[in-house]
């Protein structure tokens, strides 16, 4: 190691999307090389350490997120968006579950980094989330601003639970969401299955159980449970949930051994599937929802997580049958609550009898917000850049 180097500059963008953040970085701006991109990223977020104190990070999962965004060359798509999940204590870097979250912020970071232009009040891009193969279309209001100059908007009154204050809104609409790390919807090929979960070497100290549960992916890979079922109310605080040294030594067994059926194989150093405690809705919404992503529970619930609880709810034989407050017809608006609040999600559905569950989604739309917190440039060591073949 040479000392009197210098560290190599990258920038980057430093974004809020919807409840989660972190910088973003145009794809030319990294390494090409994946192994050394990812040695350069844990640099700038300080991972492995629990405080990430020598970099970026936030010390939780929420704000140990990156985001690399490049110009589509996929006809039809303006964006390429690759998401990269870090973890406070730990040195690996996870591509392969998306982020509705910080898809969010995607639109915004191509129009603030000067990728691309707006024209006018608002808006559309085609992204293509690399890490599932999914695209959206994201709109964004970008006003011209005093200078004659647009911009991308961040203030107005859409308010999201989880977020301070209100923002510009973000709409997201979904093309094709199903089966985004799973072979389908539905990977276990039923609604419902009933599994029986015992202790390992690993995981002890709780009785063998059977469970009913639902394994499912549209947008991210979910285990939904009721939360009576594993002798909890689901009304407990994230904190509450956190502490219950006992309930997540089971969640964790179930999440390991309903994995296999899922084919997702051994997930023990993945953040995937989740797990997704539900009970009747509090609070004039559609169902209550603790989720824990995987080891930690959430203070809110995921993007891609609430269109994915959403579409069980709608599915006959589910373990949300009988649990969410639904309404009738084709259009479902559907409030998901959570520790801090509800996220709301709109489905279009069908009938399709052939299929498990009776229907299909046909489309998904959300409403986020995003925004530019600092511009500027990360300072990756010397010795970590001009390791290999970074460049």
């Amino acid at each position: 190691m040479n000392p009197s180097l210098p560290p190599h500059p990258v920038p980057c963008l430093f974004m809020r999307g919807g409840t989660s953040k972190g910088p973003f970085f145009q794809a030319r701006d990294l390494p090409a090389d994946i192994r050394k991109r990812d040695q350069v990223l844990l640099a700038i977020m300080g991972s492995p350490d629990k405080r990430q104190i020598d970099g970026l990070g936030g010390a939780h999962p929420l704000t140990s997120k990156v985001g690399i965004v490049r110009p589509s060359s996929v006809p039809g798509v303006d964006l390429d968006f690759l998401f990269a999940q870090l973890q406070p204590d730990k040195d690996t870097v996870d591509t392969t579950p998306n982020c509705g979250n910080m898809l969010a912020a995607v639109v915004p970071f191509a129009l603030e980094s000067g990728m691309l232009h707006a024209t006018t009040d608002t808006t559309t891009l085609r992204v293509l989330t690399l890490n599932t193969d999914m695209q959206c279309d994201i709109t964004v209001q970008t006003p011209m601003g005093p200078d004659g100059q647009r911009f991308v908007a961040d203030t107005g009154e859409a308010r999201i639970d989880g977020a301070p204050g209100t923002s510009a809104p973000i709409t997201i609409n979904f093309l094709d969401t199903a089966g985004s790390v799973c072979s389908g919807l539905l990977p276990t090929g039923r609604v419902k299955d009933r599994v029986r979960v015992l202790p390992t070497d690993k995981l002890t100290g709780f009785e063998p159980f059977e469970i009913d549960v639902t394994c499912i992916d549209n947008g991210m890979p979910l285990v939904l449970f009721q939360a009576s079922d594993m002798g909890r109310t689901g009304y407990e605080s994230a904190e509450q949930m956190n502490a219950d040294t006992e309930l997540k030594t089971r969640i964790e067994a179930l999440r390991l051994q309903v994995s296999v059926l899922m084919g997702l194989g051994d997930v023990s150093q993945k953040n995937y599937p989740k797990m997704t405690l539900i009970a009747p809705p509090l609070h004039g919404g559609s169902l209550t929802t603790r989720s824990f992503i995987p080891h930690v529970c959430h203070d809110a619930i995921g993007v891609l997580a609430a269109v994915t609880v959403g579409t069980a709810c709608v599915l006959r034989g589910s373990v949300c049958e009988g649990v969410a407050v639904m309404q009738t017809g084709s259009a479902q608006a559907l409030s998901i609550e959570h520790p801090t609040g509800e996220f709301s999600v709109a489905l279009q559905t069908r009938e399709a009898p052939a299929l498990p569950g009776g229907h299909e989604v046909t489309q998904a739309a959300l409403l986020r917000t995003a925004r530019l917190i600092m511009r500027g440039e990360a300072m990756v060591p010397a010795h970590i850049w001009n390791s290999g073949d970074a460049t």
